[in-house]
């Protein structure tokens, strides 16, 4: 699998700034969470999703055995250390400890990343340390 233009995927990314704020939505300029910013830029970059996203919770505190997001992850994308990230790489977060990874961000630079997050929606800001700590897994955009 060849990864994707990491230009474009950025590029696709910033599209969504801006965007509001919704759960479990994914339309840009009118409403996503963390995941529908994520299948947005997929759809903008590799094209239709590969199958339909089953409602999920927004507790990011959920513990359990299985990591569900980097689980589906691994299914259509090229995983990478976190370490070997960089910018275009689509990074889940551990958001408390010993918790499931329950949050997505994209890498615009080597000290910055956009989400969407609660009350603030789609917005770009720097990979400061306390983000970059919750880095659990790093998956690159496959190539159209």
């Amino acid at each position: 699998m060849t990864r994707a233009d990491s230009e474009r995927v950025i590029a696709a990314a910033r599209e969504w700034l801006g965007t509001p704020y919704h759960d479990q939505a994914s339309l840009r300029g009118v409403g996503c969470d963390c995941l529908g910013l994520a299948r947005g830029v997929w759809r903008e970059v590799v094209g239709p999703e590969p199958f339909r996203i089953p409602p999920y919770s927004r507790d990011w505190g959920e513990t359990g055995p299985r990591e569900v997001l980097a689980k589906s992850a691994r299914t259509m994308m090229i995983e990478v250390s976190p370490a070997e990230a960089g910018p275009g790489a689509l990074v889940l977060f551990r958001m408390m400890p010993r918790a499931i990874a329950k949050h997505v961000g994209i890498l615009t630079g080597p000290d910055s990343f956009l989400h969407a997050y609660e009350r603030l929606g789609v917005i770009e800001e720097p990979l400061t340390q306390a983000w970059g700590r919750r880095i659990a897994f790093a998956f690159l955009f496959p190539q159209r």
